[in-house]
């Protein structure tokens, strides 16, 4: 199963990593004269982070800047569904950033290290 955002195949497997981090709980904690202890309020889960680090290849130059700006296109506040390569389905995703961190010439094309870090909103 390909790793797949709104259900467009962006990403090349090989190499692929997708680390999802765990939720974080807010909660509102009060002291109150005269009693021992604080009255603590669970507010519920709040956002986590997943970061998705790979390697993109394309045959041009120009294949490979049309590759990124399909990807950087999601950068725009919505929110989006991540569907990992082992079926797992992470909804109310917004993509925060996507980072070319190393470029480079490989046999027949050009490849692209990048890390994209997406906020998981809500379950």
């Amino acid at each position: 199963m390909n790793v797949t955002l709104d259900g467009n195949p962006l990403f090349d497997e090989q190499g692929l990593e997708i680390e999802v981090g765990s939720h974080h709980r807010a909660c509102v904690e009060r002291a109150v004269c005269g009693l021992d202890g604080v009255l603590s309020i669970d507010l519920g889960e709040r956002t986590r982070e997943i970061r998705q680090r790979g390697m993109l290849r394309a045959p041009s130059r120009a294949a490979m800047q049309a590759r990124t700006d399909s990807i950087s296109a999601f950068i725009d506040g919505s929110t989006h569904t991540l569907r990992t390569a082992d079926g797992q389905e992470c909804r109310n995703v917004r993509v925060d950033s996507f980072k070319r961190i190393d470029e480079g010439a490989s046999g027949s094309g050009i490849v692209v290290e990048y890390e994209i870090v997406y906020t998981q909103l809500g379950v």
